[in-house]
């Protein structure tokens, strides 16, 4: 959500999103960078239903330091910094401990994902498609087949080191279909999520990353069907004729997982 919007900024409490970045980059023209860091301040004051994140300006902008003084406001869920190109650091005139997520969005940022998601403090890893076709000067596509490799990269970077990879922003807001299809290639790839423009794009993400209820009745089966089979002192079970070991068990739990997180959401 653009930092410069108070009402943009109170309708986010009421749309149902798993967390909300409130922008202070490039959402915000630099004439109206001081203001939205009011606004975003006076946003912060009141509750929230869900983790809230800010988005700073880059390091070397005139607006990097006055951003990371309120990077530390202890209301905020985490801290978003774009263009990360090498390990984060966020020395600032006050500490601010929030949980970082890196936006890798150049090349340079690409190479270096792993020794970034390995960084302490990094929760995750924002894809951002836009600066990084930009920067590589590819030509729009619509299976973002010039960027897949990037985005197995930065898929690649954030589970080897524990880190959530989210994909990035699906900029036709006119267009369900395609946000739809994009969603689906970023689950294929790995992406934990998506990070979003639209209320209309919310519900459409919460489904393609989500699980639904026959997934997570196949997963209940599967795990009972590995129970029986150790009870009965098997190594190996079979379900539905494929062969099940600990790591579909594992698989499976964690689908489950996901399925009473929704409930609770």
């Amino acid at each position: 959500m653009p930092g410069d919007k108070p009402r943009a900024l109170d309708k986010a409490r009421t749309l149902g999103a798993d967390a909300v970045i409130l922008d202070l980059e490039d959402a915000v023209a630099p004439e109206h960078k001081a203001s939205a860091r009011e606004h975003v301040r006076a946003a912060l004051a009141q509750p929230w239903p869900v983790p809230v994140l800010l988005r700073l300006n880059a390091p070397g902008t005139p607006w990097h330091e006055d951003d990371l003084a309120l990077a530390a406001h202890p209301a905020l869920g985490g801290v978003v910094l774009p263009k990360v190109e090498a390990p984060p650091t966020l020395a600032g005139p006050q500490p601010v401990l929030h949980p970082v997520w890196a936006m890798i969005e150049t090349p340079l940022g690409v190479l270096n994902a792993a020794a970034i998601a390995a960084a302490p403090g990094v929760a995750g890893l924002i894809a951002g498609a836009n600066d990084l076709a930009r920067a590589l000067r590819t030509r729009p596509h619509p299976g973002r087949a010039p960027l897949l490799h990037a985005l197995s990269a930065v898929v690649l970077a954030a589970r080897a080191c524990g880190r959530v990879p989210l994909d990035a922003v699906y900029n036709d807001v006119r267009d369900p279909e395609g946000f739809a299809r994009e969603c689906a290639q970023g689950r294929a790839l790995g992406f934990a999520g998506k990070t979003v423009i639209h209320p209309g794009q919310i519900e459409p993400a919460h489904a393609a990353y989500g699980v639904g209820e026959a997934e997570a009745d196949t997963a209940r089966a599967l795990v009972a069907a590995w129970n029986v089979a150790r009870a009965a002192g098997q190594s190996v079970a079979t379900f539905q004729g494929a062969l099940v070991e600990q790591m579909h068990v594992d698989e499976a739990q964690e689908t489950l997982a996901l399925w009473a997180a929704q409930g609770k959401r």
